[in-house]
Parts: C-alpha cells; structure tokens; sequence
C-alpha cells in the first residue's frame, strides 16, 4: 500500500531579550550553572512573575513577517506537567488566546513553491536543563534557562517530506534572524523543532494517528528523524499492527527514534487562565508601529540583489539564507563598488573557508571593510587574483588589512613592462615547441607560457601585460 506523508511542526525559538520572560535575570547561554537565577525563575512560593513588555513586541514582530493576525485581547495560561527542570511543576504559555493567528511561509522545495500555513504563534518559558553526569550516574539541574523567553511557531500539516521540512525551518530561521528576535542558534538550543508525523493510505481523507518527535536542534537530525519515522511507521502499519500516538525522541549518534511516553492531550494540560499575569491588551497604534519598523525580509532582498545587481538566482538565495552572510555581501560591495566580485568570492572562497576555519558568518575573523579593501586591490591591478586568495588566507590567520600584508610579504603585483618583457623573452626562448604548438592551432599554449611566466614571477606578473607580450611575439 501506498501512504502519503503528513507533517507538521512546532517550533520553538529562544528570543533575544536582555532578561528572562517574568523576571528580571540575565538571558544569557554558556553562563556557569545556576547563576542567572532567581526565586521567580526557580518557582520559589509567592514569587510573583512580571511579564516581559520586549517578548510580547517580538512575538508580534514574527507575527507580522509571517503573515498572521495579531490578537488584540490576549492572555496567559499555566500548562501542568511536572519534569525535573520546571519547578514551578507548571509552564506559563498560551492557550486558547496566542498573540499571533493564522499566517503563512512560502518555500521552494527542489524548484516547486509551496506554502506551508502557521496555526498560531504564542509565548511561553522555557524549562531548565537536566546534565546528566557520566561519572556518578546522577542528574544535575542547571535552572539558567528556566524562564528563557520563547515563542512556539506551530504550523498546519501542510508537509509532505523531509525536504519539505527543512526547507520551511530555514525559512522561519531567515525571518527571525532578520527581524532580529532570535539569533537561532540551533546548535545552542535557540531554535529547535518538534516533528509531528502521520501516514495515511493515499486517497483516504482523515489523517492517521500521529506521533511527535521532540527537540531537534539541526536540518540534519530534522530530515534524519523524519526519514527514520516514516520508514517506522510504514513497517507498522504494513506487519498489521498499529501506530500509537506518543512523544518520541531521536539519538543522532544512532540514528534512531525512541519512544519516551504517550503523547498527552490538551484536557491532559490542564489549562486555565494564568491568575498572576493581567491580560495582554494591544492598541492599532502598538501593532502599526511594530509593522512600520520590520526591516527588510529575505525574500525581498533576493529580489532585489537579482534585479538590481544582476546576481543569479541560486548565488543571491545561498546569500540571504544567513544575515550575517547577507549583511557582509552588502557592506563590502559599498566598500569596493564591485558586488559581484564579492558574490563570486562567497561562494567559493568565503563559504569554503567558514567550513575549512570552522567560523560563522556572524563571527568572521576578518570584516566586511577589510574584505571590500581586499577587492579594490584586485580591480585596481595592485595584486592578481591569485595572489588575492593568498592574502585571504592571511586575512583570515591573522585579521590585519589587507595593505598591510600586501606590503609586509612583497605581494604587490608587477606590472612593469620593461620587467615583464625580460622574463618573457626568456619563458618563450626556451619553450621553443610552444611556439611550434600555437601556430598549429593549439590555444592552450598560450595559456602554458602564461603559467610559467607566472611561475617565476611567483604569481605577480600582471596577466594582462603578460598575455599582450606572449601574444606579440606567438604573432610574429
């Protein structure tokens, strides 16, 4: 039997505010354990939490980059469960009245354009960590990131495949970078998904019983977890047993899913209204100046990098997949005028080098102003272009301006014709059977005294000059 695939996914997204979601302790990753902490964060009694006026504007900013209506009259509510790492036993989020409804994400999976809907987006604190502790056997609690702001992105089951998948997390993960309310950082915990999968026998209408995949923090485990569950699912389904609806969790290292516990509903939950919080009222005027200060999308600057500045479709969408990466493109291109020589070198040198160093776009041991001095040198014929990857690769070891090295290592490029001429007399004087081989038709000759000429030049001979020289005496 033929099953066709139903996904959807709920995705959370740790968002850039200064202080935590109710109090007023640092949000902060990679502190030391249980020091950002306070008895509001830590469920201590009587503790009474304070919302957080900076969560709310930025759940609204994601509300309106993706479409969806805003709620004007909105409230909290308690989620009971208990785990270790939420003291409170209880989870402040939304119910029945998220901030955000509705919405939509346009992708491009393998040249289709779909869209995937949002159901809804709302805020909520995050739970602590558990460590667990090789040496002892036991578990710790770091509470750091108890009351860590989120919003939970949950969308109609619109997807049909992994491809599908990936395709809308880095989507959501363009818009919240670009709006600036996460940094996303999934390796960090900051944006991370849940897989909600289901198989149905294609042409049935219902959906069959789903199962949910819980915190995928990479596309790879994401498109892996989801491979692994379809392939589970189907197994099931075709040995004639059955698919029961539970919370999974995936192990990367294994590459496999594991059941954790049944799934809970939301009469499970136990929700009711938030008696500690007011209520969430927002004016017109709130959501209009939100909406006014969004920045540019991903999507329109592709649109404009290819109308404008003439890039390629596929080379303008590698760049604005990161901001980081898109912000550098166009600050170096106001630095030396020339963005599709920057476009040429990210993707292939600059992108080639974060994997090689192993840095991020937004981390980059070199700026944009360097790297747009860098391209000035090659247009105006101080240095070749082989001798500019030579000073990338300083750029990158030591951070010093490109000048600098240029100067510092003699890389300048020569360009001299008297001194240029020398050395072709000599390169062509003993590479007789060049000669030979280029009056018969062969180009590639031309390009052999070139490399030799280059060659002891050590790569500063101006190729143009070098060409024009090879060229007068070959036509001779």
């Amino acid at each position: 039997m033929e099953y066709e695939v139903i996904i959807g996914l709920e995705v959370h997204a740790e968002l850039s505010t200064k202080t935590k979601i109710y109090c007023g302790c640092t949000n902060e990753y990679g502190s030391d354990p249980n020091t950002h902490c306070c008895p509001v964060c830590t469920g201590m009694p009587g503790a009474l939490p304070v919302l957080n006026e900076k969560v709310v504007e930025y759940a609204v900013r994601a509300g309106l980059a993706m479409d969806c209506d805003i709620t004007r009259e909105s409230k909290q509510d308690r989620k009971n469960y208990f785990y270790p790492d939420t003291p409170r036993a209880y989870q402040i989020s939304q119910f029945d009245l998220p901030l955000c409804v509705g919405g939509k994400v346009d992708v491009n999976v393998e040249g289709e354009n779909k869209t995937i809907g949002i159901t809804r987006i709302h805020i909520e604190d995050d739970a602590g960590k558990l460590v667990h502790d090789a040496y002892t056997g036991g578990t710790l609690v770091d509470l750091n990131r108890a009351g860590v702001p989120l919003i939970e992105i949950v969308s109609e089951p619109d997807m049909r495949s992994a491809a599908d998948a990936v395709a809308y997390v880095e989507k959501l993960k363009g818009i919240l970078e670009y709006i600036g309310v996460s940094d996303c950082k999934m390796q960090e915990g900051s944006l991370r998904a849940d897989v909600n999968l289901s198989l149905r026998p294609v042409g049935q209408k219902e959906f069959g019983t789903r199962t949910e995949t819980k915190n995928l923090n990479s596309f790879r485990s994401i498109a892996r977890s989801i491979e692994f569950e379809i392939e589970r699912q189907k197994a099931v389904l075709e040995a004639g047993g059955v698919v029961y609806q539970e919370t999974r969790r995936w192990d990367d290292e294994k590459g496999e899913g594991f059941s954790m516990r049944t799934k809970e509903n939301a009469n499970d939950y136990r929700y009711f209204p938030e008696p500690d919080l007011l209520p969430i009222n927002l004016s017109e005027e709130y959501i209009e100046n939100i909406k006014k200060s969004l920045p540019e999308l991903p999507e329109s600057r592709k649109a404009r990098y290819m109308s404008e500045l003439n890039l390629p479709e596929y080379d303008a969408g590698i760049i604005i997949s990161s901001k980081a990466l898109s912000d550098f493109f166009e600050e170096a291109g106001k630095v030396c005028g020339n963005y599709k020589a920057v476009s040429n070198w990210i993707m292939s040198d600059i992108i080639r080098a974060s994997r090689e160093y192993e840095f991020e776009y937004d981390n980059m041991p070199y700026t944009a102003e360097q790297f747009g001095h860098l391209i000035q040198l090659i247009d105006s014929g101080k240095i070749s272009g082989s001798i500019a990857k030579t000073v990338f690769e300083e750029m990158i070891k030591t951070g010093n301006e490109p000048e600098k090295i240029v100067e510092e290592k003699g890389l300048a490029q020569v360009s001299d014709e008297g001194a240029i001429k020398e050395v072709v007399d000599r390169v062509v004087a003993a590479n007789p059977q060049s000669i030979i081989d280029y009056k018969a038709g062969k180009d590639r000759a031309l390009g052999f005294l070139v490399g030799q000429c280059m060659k002891e030049m050590k790569g500063k001979g101006n190729p143009q000059i070098l060409n024009k020289l090879i060229l007068e005496i070959l036509n001779k």
